[in-house]
Parts: structure tokens; sequence; C-alpha cells
């Protein structure tokens, strides 16, 4: 019987972003309300630039969830030197929730600030953030390409 290999340490997330752990709760991540994100998958710049759908399920609403979304090839895979860049966060989202969060111009910090904000979007570490502020290893993870979409050249 063959293992199908993981996504996550396929597209490097597990090894370069985060350390490697066991998923025990759901995330979806949707995109003008039909386009959900798969792990590895190619999505358009144009479709993702407006608010995802974030639904995090679990059977225990105790608990309380940070949400990171990174580039962690910022600005391109060819040069990473902003690696990771953060995009933004949401912080001390209860369990069970199905929330739509709005644009992310800035950092967004809810309820009982757990969490000290990061000193910077650039060189920002998953790792290290999750590591000083008593975070824990991840729950869950998805991640999506993300490639330039090439200008459309005029005919004259």
């Amino acid at each position: 019987m063959s293992r199908v290999p993981d996504p996550l340490i396929i597209g490097r997330v597990i090894g370069e972003v985060v350390d490697n752990f066991f998923p025990s709760v759901k995330i979806t991540v949707t995109y003008n309300s039909n386009k959900q994100v798969a792990n590895g998958h190619e999505l358009m710049p144009a479709l993702i630039t407006g608010r995802p759908r974030v639904e995090i399920g679990g059977d225990d609403m105790r608990p309380s969830y940070t949400l990171i979304m990174t580039d962690p090839d910022a600005p391109s895979p060819s040069d990473p030197y902003l690696r990771e860049h953060l995009h933004w966060m949401v912080t001390d989202i209860p369990g069970t929730t199905d929330a739509s969060f709005g644009e992310f111009p800035r950092l967004q910090f809810r309820g009982r600030q757990t969490v000290r904000p990061p000193s910077s979007r650039d060189c920002f570490n998953t790792r290290r953030f999750s590591a000083d502020n008593g975070l824990g290893l991840p729950v869950a993870a998805v991640y999506f390409n993300a490639q330039r979409e090439t200008a459309a050249r005029s005919r004259r």
C-alpha cells in the first residue's frame, strides 16, 4: 500500500514555516463565495484580493485560535528576501467559528489580545511568533500558490 505524500510537506509549509504537527481541527478557507482553497492549488491573484471566508470546525468552543496568513517566499520564490511576509493575523477566534474576516489592510487583534503584536510584517517568523506567545503547534493549515498575472498585451 502506497502512502499519499502530505501536501504541506511537499509545499514546504511543514519544515520552512511550521514544525510537523497532527491536524486536529478542520479549517476551510473560501474566496468569492465559491472557490475553496485546497493545499497546493494555484489561485489567480485577482481571485484572492477579496475577503476570505474562514470556517474553523471543532467539537469544543473553549479553545481560541490565532489565524495567520503569511507569504513564505515573498516577494518571489527566486528571491525571498522578505521571508515570511505577514499579510494578516486574527487572534482569539472562538472554537467552532464560521466567520468572514474583512480585508486586512493592517493587523487585526480581537478579543483578549493574548498575543503580542509582531514588530514587523516583513521577515515575520510563524514558528518564532508561536513560541514567543505560547501558542504551541498548529492545529490546522491550508496553503495555496499564487503567481503574478501577466498583463494583457495590447494589439496595434
